[in-house]
């Protein structure tokens, strides 16, 4: 079966990529083993969408059918030090709504899925899982295990940070373990949180409290190993408990609201993510401590600008040269770059034990929470308007 791009993974990535080329002349194949499902009651894993991802959406026609209930809008943020510092963000001060949403990750997917399902350019193999490729001069052929092949001028790799995609076609990813798991569970808080997301540098880890609808919060806790394993063997009440305890009571008694669950973090770098008849896009092309709270924001870039570059390119131009895929490489290095270099270097800021760091880093946030130059800039950089 011939096509112009093959998108192997029907992730938020994958799936917001074969949206934004609808209205493209293209004709696009989508391979996904799953079709995501609904989850029962709140979703565990959430993402904090920017004011431009939000866009992002609202113009490929999945945000206007999100259920608004279920959408938390962040209006201030406030990140404390291990040593009494402290730094606030309000959307109000820096001039904008909102400085972002939080949003359940099944949510995005199934609304991505409904759009895909109803889609005249897209072909939906599922389920369906690559078994093999070859990079012709002319065209990329992938081979399904069922036995299927189709051929393509464009291969898409949005499989995910294990991606079969990448593994296939020898792009190297370069991997830093952190050592750490990302404990996440939603909670009923005592108190309204006022649309409010906190986060606490501790000795344990990075603490972020993210304001879920209604008085429910979902929180991250970036953690050593043991002491990850530690929280997941806790009865729900005395985890409850310990939540509670780690951000100072500051939403009163928190009761459970979904079991906990743990991932492996660690930093992936992926030096090349194009080559002749291939891009990376998601999580198949990078990985970043979910201290930057960005996750799936960087995901939905890389489809933009993917599907940006795929839509403006003449009917005669190939879209699967390498030429034209470093321009979508590009564009998306500096930000990614950024984000990983900063993500890391704030973690072993906070991680390090040397003698006189630890009032030093937290005169450096009091002293940024003082210039509110700075932290408008900071903010607005963050959120995708500048």
């Amino acid at each position: 079966m011939p096509f112009d791009v093959v998108i192997v993974g029907g992730g938020l990535a994958g799936l917001a990529l074969a949206c934004a080329l609808r209205e493209t002349r293209l004709k696009i194949a989508l391979v996904e083993s799953h079709v995501p499902t609904p989850a029962a009651g709140w979703d565990v894993r959430v993402y904090a969408i920017s004011p431009a991802n939000a866009g992002f959406l609202q113009k490929i026609g999945a945000w206007k059918h999100l259920d608004a209930e279920r959408i938390a809008p962040i209006y201030a943020m406030k990140i404390l030090g291990d040593g009494g510092a402290q730094l606030d963000f309000s959307a109000y001060r820096t001039g904008v709504a909102e400085l972002g949403w939080i949003l359940e990750s099944s949510l995005m997917a199934c609304e991505l899925w409904e759009s895909v399902k109803r889609q005249s350019n897209l072909t939906l193999l599922c389920p369906a899982a690559p078994h093999a490729v070859e990079m012709g001069q002319d065209a990329a052929v992938l081979t399904l295990t069922d036995g299927q092949t189709l051929a393509t001028k464009l291969l898409v790799g949005a499989d995910g940070r294990d991606s079969w995609v990448r593994e296939a076609s020898g792009l190297q990813a370069i991997t830093t373990p952190y050592g750490e798991m990302g404990l996440v569970a939603n909670f009923e808080c005592e108190c309204p949180h006022r649309g409010m997301a906190r986060q606490w540098f501790r000795d344990d880890g990075v603490l972020a409290w993210l304001p879920l609808a209604g008085n429910r919060i979902s929180i991250v806790w970036s953690t050593p190993d043991p002491h990850a394993q530690a929280l997941l063997a806790l009865a729900p009440d005395e985890l409850c408990t310990r939540v509670a305890e780690a951000g100072n009571y500051e939403l009163g008694k928190l009761t459970p609201l979904t079991a906990a669950a743990a991932f492996p973090l660690r930093l992936m770098r992926v030096p090349h993510t194009v080559a002749p008849r291939l891009a990376l896009i998601g999580d198949a092309a990078h990985a970043i401590h979910p201290l930057s709270g960005h996750g799936i924001n960087l995901g939905y870039q890389d489809a933009r600008a993917l599907a940006e570059l795929l839509a403006a390119t003449p009917e005669w131009q190939d879209i699967g040269s390498e030429r034209l895929l470093r321009r979508y490489q590009r564009e998306r290095r500096e930000e990614i770059l950024l984000l990983q270099y900063t993500t890391h270097t704030l973690r072993l800021l906070f991680r390090e034990r040397l003698p006189g760091l630890k009032p030093l880093r937290n005169i450096g946030m009091n002293l940024t929470n003082a210039l509110p130059l700075v932290k408008n800039l900071l903010v607005r950089y963050a959120i995708g308007i500048i």
